[in-house]
């Protein structure tokens, strides 16, 4: 089977069902794992994605009101790989090619065309569903049922570890706000909420299967949660710590409770929390030993890369 791509999340799910050598095409954003770096590229953005959180927000603002698509496709190359499955998404138009615009496009082809699966999981359940079914259209399902098995076990030791059950009262854990964009400021939905919950926490703000939402200042201030973990969308810490500014500079910022407990991390969104794929179970373990740093035994290796603190507008390594 010859698979295109066009989604980081699938592309990760289809190198741990072990269809990586199958692989013919990806995105520009398809960047892990490693092995994937010799696979040809057949996308592009159309707008500015090298600003600041404004000025990436304004470039996709202005596109969309433009009724202008986000990501080019190589439709010549595309046709030339000829791809027996392409995979994109429908949930989201600035993480990556959308449905309709990829059908539109196929819609030229003559003959018939490559199968197409979409995935749009808007919960962290949803997320295993469609990595089965993505597995299904791949002809990798034995080996999917093998690997997800695999990171549900260590998802449940782990949460032995912090202590954390069915039983527990959510109240009587750290209330966690997950920002996921920094100006304007947004507060991370979809799955999200449910893998604050598995990491021992109480989502605040966001709404397990919703979409992302802009949020006022003053809400997550009233909200004043213990934790707070900056995640923007599709940035490395480095990109994060640049425009950590929008949210420090804010009045209030040092009152926070998270601040004043130095309970602030930032954490490497594109690679772990913003991606349906299968580092969402790292991702668990990376914001479980932020919340619950003594629980763990022995705490998870997580580098200083993934994690930093921030006390009142001061970035230290932690």
């Amino acid at each position: 089977m010859r698979i295109v791509s066009l989604l980081p999340a699938a592309t990760e799910w289809i190198c741990v069902f072990g269809a990586g050598g199958q692989l013919v095409g990806r995105s520009h954003e398809c960047d892990y794992p490693e092995s994937v770096q010799d696979v040809p590229v057949v996308t592009a953005p159309t707008y500015a994605s090298d600003g600041d959180s404004a000025a990436i927000d304004d470039a996709v603002q202005g596109q969309l009101q433009d009724g202008l698509s986000l990501y080019d496709v190589d439709l010549e190359r595309l046709r030339a790989l000829e791809p027996d499955l392409i995979v994109t998404q429908d949930q989201c138009e600035v993480c990556a090619v959308s449905l309709p615009e990829l059908e539109a496009q196929l819609g030229e082809w003559t003959g018939g065309g490559p199968e197409v699966v979409s995935m749009q999981p808007q919960t962290l359940k949803e997320v295993l569903d469609e990595a089965l079914r993505l597995a299904r259209a791949t002809e990798t399902l034995d080996a999917a049922m093998t690997a997800i098995a695999n990171l549900e076990t260590g998802l449940h030791v782990l949460r032995e570890q912090i202590g954390v059950d069915r039983a527990t009262n959510p109240q009587s854990l750290p209330s966690v706000a997950c920002v996921e964009w920094l100006e304007p400021l947004m507060v991370a939905g979809h799955w999200m909420p449910d893998v604050v919950e598995m990491a021992g926490g109480r989502p605040v703000l966001g709404t397990a299967g919703k979409p992302t939402a802009p949020v006022e200042w003053d809400a997550l201030r009233e909200a004043d949660p213990d934790a707070l973990a900056l995640m923007p969308c599709g940035f490395t810490i480095d990109e994060t710590r640049r425009d950590v500014h929008y949210l420090t500079d804010r009045p209030g910022w040092e009152a926070l409770s998270a601040v004043e407990d130095q309970r602030v991390a930032l954490l490497d969104g594109n690679a772990y929390f913003n991606r349906p794929g299968p580092r969402l179970y790292r991702a668990i373990e990376v914001l479980a030993s932020v919340l619950h740093p003594n629980a763990l035994c022995p705490e998870p290796p997580v580098a200083a890369w993934e994690r930093q603190w921030l006390h009142a507008s001061t970035p230290t390594p932690a």
